[in-house]
């Protein structure tokens, strides 16, 4: 029977460029950013390492269809390096492939890297489905939209919950001031620039209900992190390493297209990926067993319905927690503590092991202006896809 890989492997080491239009370098230059500060965290050389996991989402625009260009790249020595892609959980599932190998005693010690150039796509957003996108050109989805699949998720909540959109807006505005708030105090953020509520509340509107301030940017970023078991860790001066005590991914079955009893107010897979990672963590109430939070919030009501998806809101209770400080810095759970994706933008294969890097950051009292006081257990969440073809993956770091 199963155990999962609870507290079985630790992180040694993680790096992150600064995100941003980073116009001057290529992909591979945005690796070797990531990976010279990750080395030099973990104190190791690349001939430590025995394996590596490469995430990147548009092959066109960042480092092709293979993995060679990391291994050339970062100059590793003739070990198996493996690209992989599952929408915007792409960086997760790089951190899955390189712990699973370590938990498995495949490999001593594993490299999981992201990496995204999506400002040399040349759209203001992501690319559209019928170019860039090619897996995804599908006749029904020819005039889809990111920001109209998740403005559809925004007008099923409210329906669902009976919540006006005067007040859901409200919700959601205060869901891009925190990001924003917290993003000044990290350099590495692309966007670090304070709002206002009525700067938010008044902005374009992208697709109803989502103006200009719910959408997340786009941006050029890498990050990267090495794994290897706690015991080897604990052998090379960690004393109480950060442990991965959870890391599930959950696809979509269809379920959500067959029948009506989905109505498009939340998504599937991530309460049904978060359950099984609270199970595998030993988490029994989120709520007030974890302390901080990075999750994919690409629009603000991606955050909002996220909250209660991860089951740390009750239904229909987000909103009143947002706006009560809940999720704020200073809250109960801090919520994007580093401006999310919000800030950061969106380099779709570097975005979950950026999450990644926050939480090792804090758990090891590290995050400079923005530390928490003493967080001991951090949740990542990834969601990929729209909200009627999901895939979710959520983690739980903490400390050994």
């Amino acid at each position: 029977m199963a155990t999962g890989i609870k507290d079985r492997v630790a992180i040694i080491g993680m790096g992150c460029t600064k995100f941003g239009e980073r116009w001057e370098l290529g992909a591979e230059e945005l690796m070797v950013e990531a990976f010279s500060e990750c080395l030099a965290d973990a104190g190791i050389e690349p001939g430590d390492i025995d394996a590596a996991w490469l995430s990147t989402c548009l092959e066109e625009v960042s480092v092709g269809k293979s993995a060679l260009p990391m291994s050339m790249a970062l100059h590793l020595p003739f070990i198996p390096v493996t690209r992989v892609e599952n929408f915007c959980a792409s960086g997760t599932e790089a951190l899955r492939g390189a712990v699973y190998a370590v938990a498995s005693g495949a490999a001593d010690t594993c490299l999981a890297m992201g990496v995204e150039k999506l400002k040399d796509t040349g759209y203001g957003g992501l690319p559209d489905l019928g170019s860039g996108m090619g897996s995804l050109n599908w006749l029904w989805m020819a005039n889809f939209t990111a920001p109209g699949g998740f403005a559809l998720l925004a007008t099923a909540y409210a329906a669902r919950h009976g919540i006006s959109h005067r007040d859901l807006k409200r919700a959601m505005a205060h869901v891009s001031v925190k990001s924003h708030d917290n993003a000044l105090l990290n350099p590495k953020a692309h966007l670090r620039r304070a709002l206002g509520m009525d700067q938010v509340l008044s902005a374009p509107i992208i697709a109803y209900p989502l103006g200009l301030y719910d959408c997340c940017g786009v941006s050029d970023g890498a990050a990267c992190a090495l794994v290897t078991t706690v015991e080897r860790a604990r052998d090379m001066g960690f004393k109480n390493p950060v442990t991965v005590k959870a890391l599930q991914l959950a696809l979509s079955s269809g379920e959500e297209m067959s029948f009506n009893g989905w109505d498009g107010s939340h998504f599937m897979t991530t309460r049904r990926c978060a359950a099984r990672a609270y199970e595998e963590a030993g988490i029994r109430d989120p709520r007030r067993e974890i302390h901080l939070m990075e999750v994919h919030d690409c629009f603000s009501i991606t955050e909002l319905v996220t909250c209660e998806d991860l089951l740390i809101s009750e239904q229909g209770r987000a909103p009143a927690d947002i706006l009560d400080g809940f999720y704020d810095r200073d809250g109960t759970i801090p919520c994007q503590v580093d401006g999310g994706l919000k800030c950061f933008g969106h380099p779709i294969g570097a975005s979950g092991l950026r999450m990644a890097y926050e939480i090792y950051l804090q758990l090891l009292g590290r995050a400079g202006e923005r530390q928490l006081p003493d967080p001991r257990i951090g949740l990542i969440h990834n969601l990929g896809g729209f909200p009627f073809m999901s895939v979710s993956s959520v983690g739980i770091l903490g400390r050994a």
